[in-house]
């Protein structure tokens, strides 16, 4: 069975906790933001031309023999 804390202590402990948060610089963010968005154009890209080859390489097949 779980003891029970008084409402009080659980406000004391609650911003206890939150005074631990340390949050990123605008920097931080930026460059995260940044990065992100490089990595998804980049998978973008990656997976476009991937798909490319296939699809020209099924024609390329389908053609020969249809």
């Amino acid at each position: 069975m779980a003891t029970r804390t008084n409402p009080l202590q659980f406000i004391q402990q609650t911003r206890a906790e939150i005074a631990k948060v340390v949050w990123p610089t605008r920097r931080e963010v930026l460059l995260t933001t940044v990065m992100v968005f490089i990595m998804a154009t980049l998978t973008a890209v990656f997976f476009f031309a991937v798909d490319f080859i296939i699809r020209q390489g099924l024609q390329f097949i389908l053609t020969m023999f249809g």
